[in-house]
């Protein structure tokens, strides 16, 4: 027979990603839930516990769980998540003696019956208990019962203040434990929620034909920070090398005013450590990274791991890099595009610990500069096993840097990356645009496994994406898909020069997502309030997204009926906010149609009358009933956004 014998069985724990192999996420002030599925033979009360610790912790903290689906033995408990950390949680159940005691009793005397030997059987699982914990509330409570006669007694075995002394003093000597600690990593709530503005800070300055400094840069963050930005997303600062330098529009060879692209990183004037003397110091850098928090905003810093051929490091280990058999050094290939410009890291060289120990000591040197997130660039293109160290390595002594994984690639490899570590990931938005798609893509983000660890960071453009949609749409179009990002996800982001409506593409429209004249391999002075911009909009709807606590959240996200293919209606609530946002996903025509509030969800009922309130215009209306028809203009308003309370609220 077993040694350690125990019939309860505990399974279908949720959440739980891979057996356990990887962390769920979660952010500062949130409730964990845990539910599983908890039974054992025959008809007896079972008890549970929740148990959870910060890690690295000796004691584990217990919380009671409660069976909230019976017939199908569902149990859930939850804990506060207080801190920037990580947890352990994991279940102990156990046969309840004395709750299976007590129901059965009730049911006797329920019947009429006659329980004294009922009674004295509950009596021995009181002293039981006693003896295990030493309780004196339980030897008072045993002296009580001697003294009683039949009803005194059996009035005390069925008092509350028994039962919990009881469920105080469990006997626990044959409970199962789940065979594994679970983990949740705690993230800041700048995780969850959040709007960048991407800065290609070169392009900042005013005078053409040089790079702007950081201290000229510095200038526009007042205007950024107007605007509703929390994050500020520079670019790779550092010294761009000269060999294979790309020209003008991505062209082979540059012109000697060409200053090259950022991505081809290192030079004479230093690697991955230093600033373009273009840009200033670093003592400029910092300086711009403390502007920034003074604006309100913080900074975060493209991490490219990719040289230059020109880069120190070519020099000093030039067992980190490939090599072809005549002797050159291989540069960065994705056939039949190449990246002459390019040389990338080998991960898997005999000095592999050293190549992995200097990267993760980069990414430290920028922290120790006041930078705590960093967008980091193609990393499905590197060691999965790399980013699982980094990240964890970083994350143990600074526990709020966040890491951004820039992967278009595969959704398994996207997912994985978010599994080993990442805190947001780009995703599929920038390609989604129609009413099917977004329903299905964004379900699965916000109430399918994924939501569990990967957190999206809805991009509506890149430095070198310019979607087809905006291409052809025009103003409304950028003006529906921000007001998409910004309301679907907590965390979105646009590239400079989306608030210009800039979508002149490098060739023939639909054919190509790069732009033209792509700040990316020349230097560009913009006119920051040129005729047509979306600067106004972008301020409005950013206020409404601070001002609704239902908008900082992903898991609240439902979609509601709209009998029109061209129209996308979803809603979001917390905490009695109740946002619901009708979006014309046509940019070039008007549609109309009705739209169904879940009143039922609110506390709302059919005749009740409520308010209505269209939160970009700032209309106010009284409705009754779920049916509620728009008509979305591209030209005039292409989303409205609606604040749903009750008459008097």
């Amino acid at each position: 027979m077993p040694g350690d014998y125990t019939s309860v069985v505990i399974e279908n724990v949720r959440p739980e990603i891979e057996c356990g192999r990887y962390p769920v996420k979660r952010e500062v002030g949130d409730r964990m839930e845990v539910r599983a599925d908890i039974f054992k033979d025959g008809h007896d009360v079972l008890s549970a516990v929740l148990k959870h610790r910060e890690k690295g912790a000796r004691r584990w903290t217990e919380t009671p769980m409660v069976q909230i689906n019976p017939g199908l033995d569902l149990w859930s408990g939850a804990f506060e998540l207080p801190k920037n950390a990580r947890y352990e949680y994991t279940i102990e159940a156990w046969h309840d003696e004395f709750e299976t005691w007590r129901r059965d009793v009730g049911k006797k005397v329920d019947d009429g019956q006659v329980v004294e030997l009922e009674l004295i059987e509950g009596r021995q699982i009181v002293a039981d208990a006693q003896r295990r914990s030493k309780d004196k509330r339980l030897k008072q409570t045993l002296a009580g019962f001697d003294a009683s006669g039949y009803e005194g007694r059996l009035a005390l075995m069925r008092s509350p203040e028994v039962r919990e002394l009881m469920r105080a003093n469990p006997d626990r000597s044959a409970s199962t434990t789940y065979g594994k600690k679970l983990q949740v990593t705690v993230d800041r709530e700048r995780a969850r929620y959040g709007a960048w503005y991407e800065m290609f800070q070169r392009s900042q300055g005013t005078v053409p034909g040089r790079s702007a400094t950081f201290r000229e840069a510095e200038d526009r963050l007042p205007e950024i920070a107007s605007l509703g930005f929390d994050v500020v997303y520079l670019l790779p600062p550092h010294p761009i090398g000269t060999t294979h330098r790309k020209g003008r529009n991505n062209a082979l060879v540059a012109g000697p005013e060409d200053p090259g692209s950022p991505y081809a990183i290192g030079s004479e004037e230093g690697g991955h450590r230093s600033i373009h003397p273009e840009l200033g110091t670093l003592e400029d850098f910092r300086h711009f990274v403390e502007a920034t928090h003074d604006n309100g905003m913080e900074v975060a810093l493209d991490f490219a791991i990719q040289c230059s051929p020109d880069h120190p490091y070519v020099k000093e280990h030039p067992e980190w890099f490939r090599f072809r058999p005549d002797g050159t050094i291989k540069y960065a290939e994705n056939p039949p595009k190449k990246y002459q410009d390019i040389v990338n890291v080998d991960f898997y060289c005999e000095d592999w610990k050293n190549l992995w120990r200097e990267w993760r000591d980069v990414i430290l040197f920028w922290v120790e500069q006041g930078v705590k997130i960093f967008r980091v660039d193609n990393p499905h293109t590197k060691s999965f096993a790399f980013w699982e160290w980094c990240i964890k390595e970083v994350q143990d002594d600074h526990p709020d840097v966040i890491f951004l994984a820039e992967a278009f690639s595969r959704p398994r490899i996207m997912q994985n990356l978010a599994k080993l570590g990442f805190t947001q990931s780009y995703t599929y938005y920038t390609w989604r645009n129609e009413k099917r798609e977004l329903i299905e893509y964004l379900t699965e983000l916000a109430q399918q496994e994924p939501s569990e660890y990967m957190r999206p960071n809805f991009f509506a453009n890149t430095h070198d994406i310019l979607p087809h949609i905006l291409q052809f749409g025009g103003r409304p179009a950028f003006q529906m898909r921000f007001a998409l990002a910004a309301t679907l996800s907590p965390t979105y982001g646009i590239y400079n020069g989306y608030e210009l409506c800039e979508n002149t593409p490098r060739g023939e429209r639909g054919t190509t997502v790069y732009y033209q004249d792509s700040e990316v391999y020349e230097y560009k002075v913009w006119d920051w309030d040129r005729p047509g911009n979306i600067k106004d909009y972008i301020a409005r709807i950013n206020r409404i997204r601070r001002e609704n606590p239902a908008l900082h959240h992903l898991k609240n996200l439902t979609f509601h009926e709209a009998p029109n293919d061209n129209i996308l209606f979803y809603g979001k609530t917390k905490d009695g906010n109740a946002i619901f946002t009708a979006v014309n996903l046509d940019p070039h025509s008007p549609h109309d149609t009705h739209v169904y509030f879940p009143l039922w969800q609110l506390d709302i009922s059919e005749d009740e009358e409520y308010v209505v309130e269209e939160l970009i215009s700032e209309r106010r209306m009284r409705a009754t009933g779920s049916w509620f028809w728009v008509r979305l203009t591209p030209w005039s308003n292409p989303v409205e956004i609606f604040r749903i309370t009750k008459v008097g609220a």
